[in-house]
């Protein structure tokens, strides 16, 4: 992978996803200067390495690159700053990302592992591309490797290098090739196997107190969330209400009733509850809606197994 060309905006856009795609990465289209995907329920749809397809998409709208991580093969480490925040123990007086990760590598008795395809963000972020082990399938993670680093992988997406945000614009600082993903990382991210799922059972005269007790939960956890928490609590709320939403709902009889929480549903009151924390040390819009977005998608691809009794 390769800087994009300069040129016009459009041009240079329209760039940046070829270069994108011709080494083998499927992009899409996210708002012009913004991390949000154009198409927001079915972005994964719109992934696509066929240059035809881009030209057609760039030549409309000088939309920014947003790189499907999965279909690419790639898990991409998400380096952020500190942004006024201070790290908790063990990483007390550190104040990066990328610091974090080299204090973990050095205490496990490896190299950090820089040494990949690197994009530099506008706020001073990292992105460390490597290639994603075929299994397992890592997906998105929040603070699992360490503060202010979170992971993009099995769901998700990641802007690519050329696309322009208000504040600036995201740039190749390192242009090798991305590498297998390190065997020590790929053992840190790799999920501990769910348990075995048990059906609840719901008395169906009940379902609205079990759909509102669940959302009501969700937000409240999402509004009380301390400062350099709130990303993981909103993540672990969306995954939550995201296995009601997917969950496969039977009778007594086992035949398939409706879904008993939509998605519309879920994200709005999660996104109403992330309101509380937009504009507060650089927790954004795009952050909410994109950690909304991943964990319904998760939660939804996890989901339990309900059975409705009528009494």
């Amino acid at each position: 992978m390769v800087a994009a060309r300069r040129g016009r905006p459009s041009s240079a856009l329209m760039q940046a996803a070829l270069t994108a795609a011709e080494h083998g990465h499927h992009v899409f289209p996210l708002h012009p200067r913004a991390k949000t995907p154009a198409y927001k329920k079915d972005w994964r749809s719109h992934a696509t390495v066929d240059p035809d397809r881009i030209r057609h998409i760039w030549r409309q709208r000088p939309y920014n690159v947003g790189l499907a991580c999965e279909p690419s093969g790639l898990l991409v480490i998400d380096l952020d700053p500190a942004h006024g925040e201070q790290a908790p123990a063990p990483w007390t007086g550190l104040s990066h990302g990328h610091e974090v990760l080299a204090a973990i590598a050095a205490e496990a008795g490896h190299p950090y592992p820089g040494q990949t395809y690197t994009v530099a963000t506008p706020s001073d972020g990292r992105h460390l591309y490597f290639r994603a082990p075929h299994i397992p399938q890592l997906p998105n993670t929040a603070g699992t490797l360490g503060w202010r680093i979170d992971t993009r992988g099995h769901g998700g997406y990641i802007v690519a290098a050329g696309s322009i945000l208000p504040h600036g614009a995201y740039t190749v600082i390192d242009p090798r090739p991305p590498q297998p993903l390190p065997s020590w990382l790929i053992t840190r991210l790799t999920p501990a196997p769910p348990p075995p799922r048990r059906p609840t059972h719901i008395d169906v005269s009940s379902i609205s107190r079990y759909v509102q007790k669940a959302l009501h939960e969700q937000a409240a956890r999402v509004r009380a969330a301390a400062r350099g928490q709130r990303h993981t609590a909103l993540l672990k709320a969306a995954n939550s209400l995201g296995r009601i939403v997917g969950a496969e709902v039977v009778d007594e009889h086992n035949r398939p009733l409706p879904a008993i929480l939509d998605y519309n549903t879920a994200y709005t009151v999660l996104y109403n509850a992330a309101l509380t924390h937009l504009g507060i040390e650089g927790f954004t819009d795009d952050e909410a809606i994109r950690t909304i977005t991943d964990g319904l998608h998760h939660g939804s691809t996890h989901a339990r197994r309900i059975t409705l009794h009528h009494t």
